[in-house]
């Protein structure tokens, strides 16, 4: 195993993120391996034997929003649009978190998993964006036409190493684009960004698993910081991000995509918590739910538990409805907007028994 360039921290080396010999990267933890059978089991069952309550029957609420709301929202504002992509007005500018903004997650548009409501505003109506912050690129994640349309509006893209590559390769001009190891930073507009781990994988093809990097992300304005996950499955690596960037006003944390088959890439509730937690965050926000089937839970389970669970240990959790407004410094209580739309489809299922 090999590393590539490191970088300095409080006066020390601090190594980023580790290579196999071919270049590939690697987690430093040995990650699960399913096997052939098991992969082709999952493969089956999602095509032809998924549960019926992964994608919701009725519409979710979608507060729509116009740049002139944007544009007169107060500094340090945040606003949901779907999965993980989250629009920050931070020090006056607008950042995007992985903006996915297509029908669907997938290669193709005709294919793969579909989105359950629409965005709540268009990129054409956006304000311009001063950064784009990038974790990965998986297609739930890192959307082609989205980037295509964002490079008219952006001054800045925010990557993990060969993500940008890719961005470069698609038109992006080069000059936009940063792209950062594990403990890298960047000052960009004010606002200091360090890449920071996570334990998943990358590649959006057969031949290119592992030849980008993945990330989570400290997006630090003055006195607030703000924590991004990106995707991961639990790992040590929270604690040290906490250690040494900590505490965050705001955990925006994945939960949800979750199964014990694929325990190494993406957190059950349970563990999502215990990263807020070992982040030293104030308020979570559970985040990579809600917009796509990408799993064989049911659609609402994420926010069931996570809400409970936080309920349970006494800690401030915000569920926002999509679109609708959120103070990064004093978030609303939990909105359980989900929960009359799970008991309504309930009821439905029952009267058709």
């Amino acid at each position: 195993m090999t590393f590539s360039a490191v970088d300095s921290l409080d006066g020390l080396s601090v190594p980023s993120a580790p290579r196999t010999r071919d270049g590939r990267f690697r987690n430093p933890v040995k990650m699960h391996q399913m096997g052939f059978l098991k992969t082709l089991g999952i493969m089956l069952r999602f095509a032809f034997d998924k549960p019926k309550d992964t994608v919701p029957t009725l519409p979710i609420p979608v507060h729509a929003i116009t740049q002139q709301q944007l544009m007169d929202a107060p500094d340090r504002s945040l606003f949901r649009l779907g999965h993980s992509t989250v629009l920050l007005k931070l020090n006056g500018q607008f950042w995007l978190t992985d903006p996915v903004f297509s029908e669907r997650a997938s290669p193709v548009q005709w294919a793969g998993p579909q989105r359950f409501h629409q965005p709540p505003i268009s990129i054409e109506e956006l304000p311009p964006i001063t950064g784009v912050i990038l974790s990965h690129d998986h297609y739930d994640h890192l959307d082609h036409a989205a980037v295509l349309k964002l490079a008219k509006k952006t001054q800045h893209f925010i990557t993990p190493l060969g993500v940008g590559d890719r961005l470069i390769a698609w038109g992006v001009p080069a000059s936009k684009v940063q792209q950062l190891s594990w403990w890298q930073s960047t000052f960009v507009a004010g606002l200091k960004l360090v890449a920071t781990p996570a334990q998943h994988f990358s590649g959006r093809g057969l031949g290119d698993r592992n030849k980008t990097l993945w990330a989570s992300f400290v997006i630090e304005d003055r006195d607030v910081r703000v924590f991004f996950s990106g995707d991961s499955g639990y790992f040590d690596g929270f604690k040290e991000i906490g250690r040494r960037h900590g505490p965050f006003d705001l955990t925006m944390v994945e939960t949800g995509a979750y199964d014990p088959q694929w325990p190494d890439v993406h957190m059950q509730p349970e563990e999502s918590l215990q990263a807020h937690i070992d982040l030293q965050g104030k308020v979570l926000l559970p985040i990579h739910n809600g917009t796509f089937d990408l799993s064989l839970h049911a659609w609402h389970d994420p926010f069931d538990r996570i809400t409970q669970l936080a309920a349970e240990r006494r800690l401030p959790i915000a569920t926002p409805e999509i679109g609708r407004a959120l103070d990064i410094r004093l978030p609303v209580a939990e909105e359980k907007w989900w929960e009359p739309l799970a008991q309504q489809e309930a009821a439905m299922v029952a009267a058709r028994a």
